[in-house]
């Protein structure tokens, strides 16, 4: 089975989500024109990392979420990428949403693993819980950005039948070599697709100082080997199919799945 997937390469212009949601309705109408069956987005791609205003914009995203459903349905598209939303609870939550094409929800997950480092579990409520959404090219395990270094949860989703993970991604510079290595490992050691959309531009995050992002979005086939990859620090849409089947031909020439030995593993 073929996928054809998009990746919309962005620059997010921070708290403006009027902006970026109209350039994003642009790639979509282009990657639906082109018969892509997915559009996949960076990380927070409506909003930016603005920690100190992330209450106030997510209390305001219900329309913008109801937007993107909106397009999802107007262009017949599935639609991936991350947005600020509140939790159950009230909190702002760094949010992985993916759309199908009636626009309805086809799965949520919020964030597990927030990025402390640029002091993200400050302001952000973290996720509780994975998401393995069933698509009709298989099930699909969704993951924003820093989980990409916690390969406990790529394993998961993998054990549990997942033959795509899509990962929404802020990722800056100097870490493009961890970017390079991980998005590959992760593909590699699970025998499955890895979609990593990036952003590109820079944004001025106070106290961090200025962070530039570098782009080079990815699909990463189960052997590891690159399908398609974006230029780096271009915004761009770039589209690829996939077969489906790779990962089964994959999964049965190597079996790495099978051979594991996790009553050896201490995780916690």
């Amino acid at each position: 089975m073929k996928l054809t997937v998009s990746l919309a390469q962005i620059d997010v212009i921070r708290s403006d989500p009027e902006t970026n949601l109209k350039k994003g309705e642009a790639l979509i109408a282009e990657a639906s024109l082109g018969q892509s069956d997915i559009i996949c987005f960076p990380e927070l791609w409506t909003t930016g990392l603005d920690w100190a205003a992330s209450e106030r914009i997510a209390a305001l995203q219900g329309e913008t979420i109801e937007r993107i459903s909106e397009m999802a349905k107007r262009y017949r598209i599935w639609i991936s990428g991350s947005v600020l939303e509140l939790n159950e609870r009230g909190r702002p939550s760094n949010t992985h949403i993916l759309f199908d094409p009636s626009g309805k929800r086809a799965g949520t997950y919020r964030k597990t693993h927030l990025f402390s480092m640029l002091h993200e579990d400050e302001h952000m409520a973290p996720g509780n819980s994975l998401c393995l959404v069933d698509t009709p090219w298989g099930l699909v395990g969704l993951s924003v950005c820093y989980d990409i270094r916690f390969p406990e949860l790529f394993r998961t989703y993998a054990i549990k039948g997942a033959k795509i993970v899509i990962s929404p991604m802020a990722f800056p510079y100097p870490r493009v070599n961890h970017w390079k290595v991980l998005v590959r490992a992760r593909a590699i050691e699970n025998q499955l697709y890895m979609i990593g959309v990036n952003r590109v531009g820079a944004e001025d995050l106070g106290k961090d100082g200025n962070i530039a992002y570098f782009g080079d979005s990815v699909i990463i086939d189960p052997w590891g080997e690159t399908v398609i990859e974006a230029k780096e620090k271009e915004e761009e849409l770039v589209t690829a199919s996939i077969d489906m089947d790779r990962v089964d031909e994959v999964r049965a020439r190597m079996n790495v799945l099978k051979d594991r030995r996790p009553d050896l593993y201490e995780l916690k």
